[in-house]
Parts: structure tokens; C-alpha cells; sequence
């Protein structure tokens, strides 16, 4: 039986961090700002918008919600994104995703100020993780499984890590992340001839596949590192993640669960950016 990888004492370390930093900023008169613009109302969204805002909350940072409309139209978020970001009061701006059709989302990437985009939209934020430079912000879910394995001192320096998934959100860009720390990176996808072999060498294995329960206990060995990156309806209601977890939690070394996990991770990572990106920008000050 393997060793539960809770993402609670990752976060709780997290926040220590965050509210240092906050009461430093706040000693200058600078309260960290997040503008959240939401178009429509999709049920995901507003309950992903109910946990920054608590989040927000506890830790002393301002979070303002901007609604749109769900017909908004391609001219009329330009405007909103032209405004905040020229808005000094407000230092991270984060858009929900997916937008409806009639917003072109390679226009979407462009219009954010990079300097502010915490969630790393931005082709420039991008390029700059592909380039090893930590400048700028990488996506929150590939930084969320890199602050877990070092909270938990799972050595990265020439570990073999097969990551199944190549989307640019986690796949990619994690694996440029986990190069940066010196691991020997191998990316899995749908066209992987015999997943499995691959998967069962390595030290620690990343599911980022978005599909419930897909990598059973075959894809695994003894002794393995798991993160699950999956969050999946499994068709009753329940969250389950890419790992059907009984079954491999039995048989690797560590597994993280699919609540509780490195969902919990991402939106105090999406945090320590908005403050890092508020630090930049009041520099001086």
C-alpha cells in the first residue's frame, strides 16, 4: 500500500509564504489585486470563482469579478481588457475558460497584459517557460505538481518521468518545468505505442490524459511516484481523476488523490502569482 500525497500541507505551506509577503506589501499601502472576468454563467465557472474568492479572502488579497455577458462580443471584451490593464489597482487578471464561440481564444491569448496574466494565457509567458526563464508565470496545474514533489522531497534531479498528456495547458509545459529541474522527461499521448512499457519504467509517472480512471494499475510498477492531474465526472457524480486510484494506490510507492490533490494546489499557486506579479509591478514603490 502506497503513501497518500495530500496537496493541504503543500497549500498550507503556500499560504505561510503568501501572507508574509502580504503583510510586506501591505506595510507599503499595496493591497494585491485580482480581476476575475467571467462571460456567461457556466455552473464550473462560478464555482471555481466561489473558491478564489474564499481564498482571496483568507489570505488578504482584493478580488473584484467582472460579468460579461455571454454574448458579449469580441470588440467589447478588447475594450475590458484595454481598461484593466492600464488599471494601476489592479496587478492579476485571470479570464474563465472555455469562451463562448463568437471569441476567437488565439485573440483572447493576446490581449492580456503579460505582466498581469497569473494563469498564464499569454503567448509570451508561455515562450518564456519553453525558454527555461522563470520570469514569467507558467501555467498554475505543471507549477502545482512541481510544489508538490518538492514539498514532499521527491528528488527531480535525473529521475526518469514519463508525463501522459501533451496539452499545451499541462503536458508541455510541465515537462519543460520538470527539464528545468533536471529530470529526464519522456511525453506519452493517445499514439504512444505500448503506453504501459513506457509509463512502468519510469520513477514517477504524471496523468495528465483528462480521462476518468484511464491508466489502471497495468501502467504502473512498485515503488513508482503518482500525480494525478485528472479531474473527471466518472458519470454518477463523482470526481475521479486519470488514475483508477484503489487499485494503483495498492501498488505504487505515493499517489496523490483526485480531491483534495493537486486541484487544491493550483488555485493557491494561481494566488502566489497575483502577488508575485503584484511585487513586479509596484517595484519602487
Amino acid at each position: 500500500m502506497g503513501i497518500k500525497l495530500a496537496g493541504k500541507p503543500v497549500v498550507e505551506s503556500l499560504r505561510e509564504n503568501i501572507k508574509a509577503r502580504v503583510s510586506v506589501l501591505g506595510e507599503k499601502q499595496i493591497t494585491p489585486t485580482l480581476l476575475l472576468i467571467r462571460v456567461g454563467e457556466r455552473e464550473d465557472d462560478i464555482w471555481y470563482e466561489r473558491s478564489i474568492l474564499k481564498n482571496c479572502d483568507l489570505l488578504g488579497i482584493q478580488c473584484r469579478v467582472r460579468e460579461l455577458p455571454v454574448t458579449v462580443s469580441m470588440d467589447e471584451l478588447k475594450q475590458v481588457f484595454l481598461e484593466e490593464n492600464h488599471n494601476p489597482n489592479v496587478h492579476g487578471i485571470m479570464i474563465f475558460r472555455p469562451l463562448p464561440e463568437q471569441l476567437d481564444p488565439e485573440v483572447v491569448r493576446n490581449l492580456i497584459d503579460p505582466a498581469k496574466d497569473i494563469d498564464c494565457m499569454s503567448p509570451v509567458n508561455l515562450e518564456k517557460v519553453f525558454e527555461g526563464n522563470s520570469n514569467g508565470f507558467a501555467p498554475c496545474t505543471p507549477k502545482a505538481v512541481i510544489e508538490l514533489l518538492k514539498h514532499y522531497e521527491v528528488p527531480l534531479q535525473g529521475a526518469n518521468v514519463a508525463v501522459a498528456g501533451r496539452s499545451l495547458v499541462v503536458g508541455k509545459p510541465l515537462a519543460m518545468l520538470l527539464l528545468d529541474e533536471h529530470a529526464t522527461v519522456t511525453i506519452c499521448h493517445s499514439r504512444t505505442k505500448d503506453m504501459p512499457s513506457v509509463t512502468g519504467k519510469a520513477d514517477i509517472v504524471v496523468a495528465a490524459i483528462g480521462k476518468a480512471k484511464f491508466m489502471t494499475e497495468e501502467y504502473f510498477s512498485e515503488g513508482q511516484i503518482v500525480v494525478d492531474v485528472g479531474i473527471n465526472d466518472d458519470g454518477n457524480g463523482k470526481i475521479v481523476g486519470d488514475v483508477d486510484y484503489e487499485p494503483v494506490f495498492e501498488k505504487a510507492k505515493a499517489v496523490t488523490p483526485a480531491t483534495g490533490g493537486i486541484g487544491l494546489i493550483t488555485t493557491t499557486i494561481l494566488l502566489n502569482h497575483v502577488i508575485q506579479a503584484c511585487e513586479n509591478l509596484t517595484k519602487g514603490n
